[in-house]
Parts: structure tokens; sequence; C-alpha cells
């Protein structure tokens, strides 16, 4: 491996770890948000889906400020992102059920939910949304 690929992985490792730093702020707005909800009697797939827009929010500022680099501005970063939370959306939605389907209890399948799509989320960021 030459400096270049060697300083090339640093990189993209410390944009990972800023890209999970900033996912337990945004997780932490979501389930926040999902558990005020469930305790006032919220049916879960809405508390979730609220939860989500609000860790999406907190997702999209950390993101665009602090972990990657966009080239072609916020206005383009918004409508990809916007994209990218539909296809999110759908996701947790359909994620989040199928483990309620297969008995987990609600936080269970949550975490469960969040843990997969981690991974998804960061290509979508770094390759096509703050590209």
């Amino acid at each position: 491996m030459n400096r270049d690929s060697v300083r090339f992985w640093l990189a993209e490792c410390w944009r990972f770890t800023l890209h999970v730093l900033t996912g337990v702020l945004a997780v932490l707005a979501h389930y926040t948000l999902m558990a005020i909800l469930l305790h006032f009697g919220s049916n879960a797939l809405l508390a979730t889906t609220i939860g989500f827009a609000a860790g999406a929010f907190t997702r999209f500022l950390l993101s665009y400020f602090h972990v990657f680099e966009p080239t072609k501005g916020a206005s383009v970063a918004v409508g990809r992102f916007l994209v990218a939370l539909a296809v999110q959306a759908v996701a947790n939605g359909a994620l989040f059920s199928a483990f309620l389907g297969l008995g987990l209890s609600t936080w269970p399948a949550q975490i469960a939910t969040t843990v997969l799509l981690t991974f998804a989320n960061y290509a979508m960021y770094r390759l096509w949304v703050f590209r």
C-alpha cells in the first residue's frame, strides 16, 4: 500500500467514525421523541416515523457541516438528502415492521433496524448525497 492509499483509508475510517458519532446524536433525537410519543399512547409505527424525522434533521445538519465535504452546495445536498430520507423511511418502516412480525418487541426491533441501516446510510451519504 502506498502512502496515498494509507491516507485515503485513514481519512475514510475517520469519516465513518464521525458518521457513527453523529448517528448516535441522531438516534438520540429519534429515540427520545419516539419514547415520548409511546409514553403518551402513540402507535409504535407512527412514533418511530416521527422520531425518524427528528433524527434525520439532526443527521443532515451534522453530516453537512462536520462529516462530509459537499462539493455541490446545500441546495443539491438537501434535495439528495430528501430522496435518501424517503428511501431510509421506507427501509426503516419495513425493517421495523418485519422485526415486529418476527416477534421482537418495539425497542429490540428499532435497535436492530438502526444497526442495519447505519452501513447503507453511510454508503448513500458518502457516494451520492454529500458528493
